[in-house]
């Protein structure tokens, strides 16, 4: 008879020396640093830490104590066999562990013997189909539900610094009853205390107190909320300067973006001219994927713009041009719309037409819901760059799955260095699932690595076609601007942005530059540099092996940008691979 440690719903008994309970159902979260498996939680609520020892879990405990048995068939051997691997595994545990910690299971009566009903239950399973049809029928009723969830958007928020971008994740929160109005009333005093009353919404997305102190986010702030037709994960962007590579990492993963912008006398000329955000964050989100752009004008109610259609107008032809630039189709892929976040106006209902006559178009919401989620392939090869990573009863990783299916139980690899791993867990929007796909942002607990053997970068990937890991690629590259005198050529060191990786890379040499008019190379045999503006193909090189695709063939591990002194110089797409190593 084979045991088994590893089942995530186990039978169970919980025995109390001074009154014995039963349970029938336990669950395991993983392995914690201080050697606990996790807790068991039985039927009567009972729930307690367990640690593994040999075969079985035993509950480190002084006054109770668990012995979970798990068959790894459901094919029953006789009672003899079973009483005797329970001596062994008992003998064997306090051989390994001398001793300490290891509580045998007893419940005794006063003359010594052990509880016949107990050794009723824990020694003689009884099969039960009708229970196990049901559990069959409930797993599938669960697979059905997630099966039939409803579709799921990633939206950005971006913009300027100040343009409202994390008062307006909070009203949407807000508005759609993610937030008690106890909470409000909490962020309302707080933000009073701190001579900041009009920042109370933004304190319910910047949840850290330098966020909160400096009025600026840092992190990217992620919430959720949900519409009638859709599940939404919003990522509040950081929008000053120097948080540009965190603005990078929110934008590669959304699927859509919203662009903020104040209509603030000053404020949108401030967050529009050089050296604001309004244009680096226009540029970056196309570069990284994010297709379709709702351009909404905040600070509509402000009193030096009161609602004024020549500013919203002004605004909208100015920015229109620059989004045609930067590569947008301003009929097909742009909408603009007047709000107030702080009053969240025209956010979830439409516009009042007291406030804003001149305005009949749609409401925020039901721009979202009318927006088309992106092709995906649940089929494909999976993927899920790690975008975080802790350590919670076992190892945790977080990220977007950008192709393919998970389940729990799944054997996957971690690249680039090759750790073969096992799913344990999955949790979509804080909801412990059996199976998620393409598009879901997850929490993924895994067994086989430790968190410290994970960077910010790595790939959580299907052991077949795993994603290539690299050490030097070759790249179509637009230079956008380089610094003062700057020289883009062979040697050129910059720091590279590509789904989660943030790695110092240089030029290795310059192959070809690219005709801007015809797209194709130039016949020119050898090049030494560029200049800005120019497009060329290129090799780049990194120290440490990273995980990327050609951009033919999964663009959303192929599209990457160049930075330097804090600003962006390049933005590009990997053509072609080299040092390629898959997983083994």
């Amino acid at each position: 008879m084979t045991w088994s440690c590893d089942r995530l719903r186990v039978p169970f008994a919980f025995v109390n020396k001074k009154k014995r309970t039963t349970g029938r159902v336990a669950r395991s979260f993983g392995i914690q640093e201080n050697g606990y498996y996790g807790c068991m939680l039985g039927a009567d609520g009972i729930v307690a830490p367990v640690v593994e020892v040999s075969s079985s879990f035993y509950v480190k405990a002084e006054w109770f104590s668990i012995l979970v048995l798990s068959l790894s068939s459901s094919t029953f051997v006789n009672d003899v066999d079973i009483e005797a691997d329970i001596r062994a595994l008992q003998l064997d545990s306090a051989e390994e562990n001398n001793g300490v910690g290891v509580v045998v299971p007893a419940d005794q009566n006063t003359d010594g013997r052990a509880s016949e009903d107990h050794d009723e239950e824990m020694l003689h399973p009884v099969h039960n189909p009708a229970k196990a049809k049901g559990k069959a029928a409930k797993e599938e009723a669960e697979e059905v539900a997630e099966a039939n969830k409803k579709r799921h958007l990633n939206v950005v928020f971006i913009g300027h610094v100040d343009a409202g971008k994390s008062t307006i994740g909070g009203q949407i929160l807000v508005l759609s009853g993610q937030v008690d109005e106890r909470q409000i009333q909490k962020y309302e005093k707080e933000a009073k205390e701190k001579n900041r009353e009009s920042w109370y919404m933004a304190y319910i997305m910047d949840t850290n107190e330098e966020e909160r102190a400096k009025g600026k986010t840092v992190e990217v702030g992620r919430a959720h909320f949900e519409t009638e037709t859709t599940r939404f994960t919003i990522l509040d962007a950081p929008g000053h300067k120097s948080y540009v590579p965190n603005m990078i990492s929110g934008a590669s993963q959304a699927d859509i973006g919203v662009l903020v912008i104040s209509a603030r006398k000053g404020e949108f000329e401030t967050g529009y001219e050089r050296g604001g955000q309004t244009r680096e964050h226009v540029q970056l989100a196309k570069t990284l994927g994010v297709s379709k752009l709702v351009v909404v004008v905040n600070k509509m109610d402000d009193p030096t713009v009161n609602w004024s259609k020549e500013r919203y107008d002004e605004i909208e032809q100015e920015m229109i041009p620059f989004l045609k630039s930067s590569g947008y189709n301003t009929k097909k892929d742009v909408i603009f719309l007047p709000i107030s976040g702080l009053k969240g106006i025209n956010i979830d209902k439409h516009m009042d037409r007291n406030v804003c006559p001149w305005f009949s178009g749609p409401s925020f919401f039901e721009v979202l819901n009318a927006i088309e989620v992106p092709p995906r392939d649940p089929n494909g090869p999976f993927r899920m760059p790690i975008i975080d990573k802790y350590k919670d009863m076992g190892t945790v990783v977080m990220g977007k799955v950008e192709s393919g299916s998970i389940r729990e139980g799944d054997s996957l690899i971690v690249m680039p260095n090759k750790e073969h791993v096992k799913v344990v867990a999955i949790y979509c929007d804080e909801d412990k699932v059996k199976r998620a796909g393409p598009g879901e942002n997850l929490t993924v607990r895994i067994t086989g690595i430790e968190d410290e053997d994970i960077l910010a970068g790595f790939v959580l990937s299907s052991t077949v076609k795993p994603v290539p890991a690299v050490t030097g690629f070759v790249a179509q590259l637009h230079i956008l601007g380089l610094p003062d005198k700057a020289i883009f050529s062979a040697g050129y060191k910059a720091i590279l942005h590509i789904h989660a990786v943030v790695e110092e890379c240089e030029i290795i040499e310059l192959i070809s530059q690219i005709d801007m008019n015809t797209r194709k190379p130039m016949k020119k045999t050898k090049i030494r540099n560029v200049n800005n503006g120019a497009a060329v193909v290129c090799h780049i090189q990194v120290s440490n092996s990273i995980c990327v695709e050609k951009f033919s063939n999964f663009p959303q591990l192929g599209r990457f940008t160049l930075r330097t002194e804090g600003k962006t110089i390049a933005v590009g797409k990997v053509t072609a691979l080299s040092g390629a190593s898959l997983g083994a």
